[in-house]
């Protein structure tokens, strides 16, 4: 029993809930009458229901996310017909802008906008003692990052098992990115450095080895930088992986020294490019240097091992087609393993509105908010890209196809047309982007390398074959077999980051 459950629904079960480790942590003296109940989105709303109503609160507090917004209105709606008298608060993104015409907004009895770590805790104190504010909307000022209470101790040892472990040095953006909710963040807030390496010590200690930072921008501080790099390096331990989130012109000699030190696969760098298209960038107020992250990408891939995340946008105002597979062709030439094609949302609050009219800036009007269309691409070449990323990710991002990936492009002078040609003969045979079995994936990649490329069947089926093992099978698939005479097997080395598979199997690119 709690008089405050803090729940809110996670995209995964190994994803673990930051924001409401944050509030229990900062609950003070109501934190012995609260529990933090997390679900998925797979979940069923009334099962929840049943869930939060079983531990009889006084007060819900739910986190609102893009990718739970739908599901959570459901579950709101549900407990306001069985259980009017539990008061629901909610708080995150998805409500804290934009919040007039809201479902959720107008069933829950309070909102919380901004960073609520503090203002959480202030409302819950008043609502316990009878005190109800007038106003159903209320506005969280930003926390003193000196104050707050760091949350890692709430991270149990069933998350530390199974679970990816979120931590921030900062909050906030220095940048104006139109598209993005971080531009609304500003200024960059550190926090003290001191107590917070002194924290990861203790989740280091406790046996995590997988931490995933969610800094916007980990590199723009470059002595925090440095310190933490520092740091993880002086206690690596075989296993260990850190993910960052890094501006990519920025990797001055300060910081490329740590990073090479580091073995192959311990870091992996997100890095947000999402246009090449210089016009595109100024439209939308993103500032970067081409050269400086060419020369960024040189040295990551050449001297260190660093495993590469890179991200391009469909959508952009002004970004037609033809200028998107220009970019994706330069990205494909600075080797990151892999590419995230993401689809333009239109998050709620961000200024990309102000192109609506003037690009025909078409969004879909529910969770996640993607773009349908626009100005420079129709609906049906949307969809289009929409394949093309999807199956991008399943070849070329995730590991299965390493050696033979590039083999769709080999003889093109353009990665991204050849790869569109190959998505859309892709589609004419399975008619889906999702629920491909690797196996059958496998067969269709070879019959386009060999009846549509006209690829040799022998040579081809060979690096399938590799690719395959790289994966940890060893059945052979018997359309391969016929062309597998005297084939080696590959003896594999072993996967270095257990619950990394992906990037494991990109550890082993020739």
């Amino acid at each position: 029993m709690a008089n405050i459950v803090l729940t809110t629904f996670n995209a995964k079960y190994i994803h673990a809930a930051f924001g409401l480790r944050y509030l229990m942590a900062n609950l003070g003296p109501l934190q012995n009458q609260a529990s933090i109940v997390e679900f998925d989105i797979k979940q069923r709303p009334a099962d929840v229901v049943e869930v939060l109503v079983a531990h009889k609160p006084k007060i819900i507090g739910l986190g609102v996310y893009i990718w739970n917004a739908t599901l959570s209105t459901e579950v709101v709606t549900m407990l306001k017909r069985v259980q009017p008298e539990i008061m629901v608060v909610v708080g995150g993104p998805e409500v804290s802008y934009e919040f007039q015409d809201q479902s959720i907004v107008r069933l829950a009895d309070y909102v919380i906008a901004g960073e609520a770590d503090f203002k959480f805790a202030e409302l819950c104190q008043g609502l316990l003692e009878g005190a109800r504010p007038p106003s159903k909307i209320i506005p969280a000022e930003l926390p003193d990052l000196n104050r707050l209470i760091l949350p890692y101790d709430f991270y149990d040892d069933k998350d530390i098992a199974h679970r990816v472990i979120y931590i921030e040095a900062s909050r906030g953006c220095p940048f104006t990115c139109e598209f993005c909710l971080s531009s609304l963040d500003v200024p960059v807030r550190q926090f003290p450095i001191a107590n917070f390496l002194a924290k990861l010590e203790r989740l280091l200690d406790r046996g995590v080895t997988h931490f995933k930072f969610v800094d916007r921008t980990f590199n723009l501080n470059l002595n925090t930088s440095r310190a933490i790099l520092d740091f993880f390096y002086e206690r690596y331990r075989p296993g260990l992986f850190l993910h960052f989130e890094m501006i990519p012109d920025r990797l001055p000699e300060a910081l490329r020294e740590p990073i090479a030190k580091f073995p192959a696969g311990a870091l992996q760098f997100e890095i947000g490019i999402q246009t090449f298209n210089d016009e595109v960038s100024h439209r939308i107020k993103r500032r970067q240097n081409y050269h400086k992250l060419a020369e960024n990408f040189r040295f990551l891939r050449e001297q260190t091992g660093v495993h590469i995340h890179a991200d391009l946008i469909v959508g952009l105002p002004g970004e037609t087609v033809e200028s998107f597979g220009r970019g994706f062709d330069q990205l494909v030439a600075l080797r990151p393993q892999e590419i995230q094609v993401g689809i333009l949302k239109r998050l709620r609050g961000t200024p990309i509105v102000r192109h609506d009219a003037e690009w025909g800036m078409v969004y879909s009007d529910t969770p996640p908010y993607e773009i349908l269309q626009n100005k420079s691409i129709s609906f049906a070449e949307m969809q289009r890209m929409r394949r093309f990323a999807r199956y991008w990710d399943l070849v070329a991002n995730s590991g299965n196809f390493v050696e033979t990936a590039p083999l769709l492009w080999k003889d093109s002078n353009s990665p991204f047309q050849a790869f569109l040609r190959f998505s859309d003969w892709l589609h004419s045979q399975v008619g889906r982007r999702d629920g491909i079995a690797l196996i059958r994936l496998t067969e269709l990649v070879f019959d386009f390398l060999t009846e549509q490329l006209s690829q040799d069947k022998f040579e081809t089926a060979q690096i399938l074959w590799r690719d395959y093992q790289r994966g940890g099978h060893s059945d052979k698939p018997s359309f391969l077999r016929e062309h597998l005479t005297n084939a080696p097997e590959v003896v594999q080395r072993p996967l270095e980051i257990a619950r990394l598979k992906r990037q494991s199997r990109h550890l082993n690119e020739v």
